[in-house]
């Protein structure tokens, strides 16, 4: 699928010399919300999401005179996102050497330790079992029940089959509705 038509203009204003930093704050103001959002749910704390957003807004601002205008600049940039939020997880756990479960375990604790977490609100409850999921069903659930990605685009977003992904969001789906009713 290609750019549309509203993304087209947005980098056209990018591409001309003097509009530059203009077009990208455009762009920037358009996705930043639901960018943020993406990154949070993968990396739990404000303050991660923040700095990965930025760190991925920096690579995007390197990156945007590359763009090719085959793919939606919504997938683009989502993919983007998803590896910096992987990276800097993988960060996380190289820093500390530590397992995955025990960087699993350190999300659940900054969930709770957030000051809206409330353990018995169904929300907080669906939060703890996708934080229970592994990561590459943790990303695949985010991005079909959250952002309700078409399959067809998370393809291109995680490089992968949409019938591996199809399985993926099955057994997460089966993981969080059984975590809901023991959990």
């Amino acid at each position: 699928m290609a750019v549309t038509q509203e993304d087209k203009e947005l980098l056209a204003i990018y591409r001309q010399p003097g509009t530059k930093e203009k077009g990208f704050t455009l762009i920037i103001r358009k996705y930043q919300e639901r960018l943020y959002w993406h990154v949070r749910r993968l990396v739990v704390d404000h303050e991660d999401a923040n700095d990965v957003l930025q760190n991925m807004f920096i690579k995007v601002w390197k990156s945007l005179d590359n763009f090719r205008e085959d793919a939606q600049l919504y997938t683009w940039l989502y993919k983007i996102a998803t590896n910096e939020a992987l990276s800097f997880l993988e960060q996380q756990k190289r820093k500390s050497a530590i397992s995955l479960s025990d960087v699993e375990t350190g999300l659940s604790n900054k969930l709770q330790a957030d000051s809206q977490f409330d353990g018995n609100k169904l929300e907080w409850k669906l939060q703890k079992a996708i934080l229970g999921l592994p990561e590459k069903q943790r990303i695949v659930f985010n991005l079909r029940y959250y952002d309700e990605m078409p399959y067809e685009q998370m393809s291109k977003v995680l490089e992968t089959s949409e019938g591996a992904l199809k399985a993926s969001y099955h057994h997460a789906v089966k993981k969080v509705e059984e975590f809901m009713k023991n959990g």
